[in-house]
């Protein structure tokens, strides 16, 4: 796993002893072909529908989502100026042992980890265990066509992607180390650095690499709500005004990853099948909650009640503010709690990463458990008319 660029296998304990498994491959999960198109679809209607909440967010209606003053109009434009984003990803609710349709709980679409098991670690693994059976995965291909389609839309040709330094495990690291590879294939001259390294040049009013180098492309996995709250947020303001600095994720993915989107698509799609009922600041008619820091990640700062749970998980957000959701069982097997990491890609649905836990929330602690589909491998011809799809 480490040689795949998996370099952080395990995790501490939940009991502060020692280490536990995070890559778990002493069990896997096995997807049908329907179960994977239910997800497909599931996914790319929940984007679809997301796009639309957040214009709903951005228009302030359910407040300032605790960003700074300026940052919801900065959102709007940038929303409406519609520039290129790669990635996001979906946890969902699925439980593939009744018809029950799939549950959005929340989206991550301006900085999602777990991208390298997603992407490569599981996929050789299969490759390793049973290289005859298929894989809901066209990460990487879709990946590669990202990056170039934002390369030929922009027609610039040199990427900077930063990490947060002070991160590690290795995990934000190995992320950009992955999607700066992809990026590569996809015919971008790449430059790595960190987040502290990024820096300011006043004379030119433009944000430059480690060696003074003008950065007009900036991949960076650091949340836009702590970017806005830096020292630089407003250049980044700036430079988004001038158009000098394209940022990947754009700006207007930041209410995305706010977990006022839950509220959001609930008043704009009432009722769908895929959505859980969501309110701001108090629980209104729901007798079984999750309530969830705006920015909270991780699982930090969640709680839950409901009529045989009780749990206050700890943090430091929820100054912020926070959003009730109500409260579903994840599903169980064997005592493992299964959610399902959905990956979008351009707009579509890209495969999956499963992550387990002990605990009805998954946190710092889950593992990932790589899956496969009950199923041959397709041919090439078939797998190329799906990418071409």
């Amino acid at each position: 796993m480490e040689s795949q660029g998996l370099v952080y296998p395990m995790t501490p304990a939940r009991n502060g002893l020692g280490e536990q498994e995070y890559w778990f491959e002493r069990a896997a999960y096995v997807l049908g072909a329907d179960e994977v198109d239910h997800l497909e679809g599931v996914t790319e209607r929940a984007h679809e529908m997301c796009v639309e909440a957040a214009r709903y967010l951005c228009s302030g209606a359910l407040g300032d989502l605790g960003l700074p003053p300026g940052a919801l109009e900065a959102a709007r434009a940038s929303l409406e100026a519609a520039p290129p984003s790669l990635y996001g990803r979906f946890d969902l609710r699925f439980d593939g042992r009744d018809d029950a349709p799939a549950k959005v709980l929340e989206y991550n679409a301006d900085t999602p980890t777990g991208l390298v098991e997603a992407s490569v670690a599981q996929w050789y693994w299969l490759q390793d265990v049973a290289p005859e059976l298929d894989q809901w995965n066209s990460l990487h291909e879709r990946l590669v066509e990202g990056w170039r389609g934002i390369r030929e839309r922009t027609g610039l040709g040199v990427l900077h992607l930063a990490h947060l330094g002070a991160e590690t495990s290795g995990e934000e690291e190995m992320t950009v180390g992955y999607l700066r590879d992809c990026a590569d294939q996809a015919g971008w001259s790449t430059r790595q650095l960190q987040v502290e390294q990024l820096g300011w040049n006043p004379d030119v009013q433009r944000f430059v690499g480690t060696e003074d180098d003008v950065i007009d492309v900036l991949f960076k996995l650091y949340p836009w709500e702590d970017v806005l709250a830096e020292d630089f947020g407003a250049h980044a303001l700036t430079t988004l005004e001038q158009g000098s600095t394209l940022w990947v994720e754009p700006l207007w993915k930041a209410v995305l990853s706010n977990k006022a989107l839950l509220v959001a698509l609930w008043r704009c799609f009432p009722g769908h099948e895929n959505l859980l009922p969501a309110s701001m600041d108090a629980p209104d008619r729901m007798t079984e909650w999750v309530k969830k820091p705006l920015h909270g990640r991780e699982g930090d700062n969640i709680e839950v009640s409901s009529r045989d749970i009780s749990l206050v998980q700890p943090g430091d957000y929820g100054a912020e503010g926070f959003v009730y959701q109500q409260y579903v069982r994840m599903p169980d097997f064997d005592g493992n709690k299964a959610v399902v990491g959905s990956w979008v890609v351009d707009g579509r649905a890209a495969g999956c990463g499963i992550r387990e836990s002990d605990s009805p929330v998954t946190d710092y602690f889950a593992r990932f458990v790589p899956h496969h589909i009950d199923g041959p491998v397709p041919s090439p011809a078939q797998r190329e008319q799906w990418l071409g799809e």
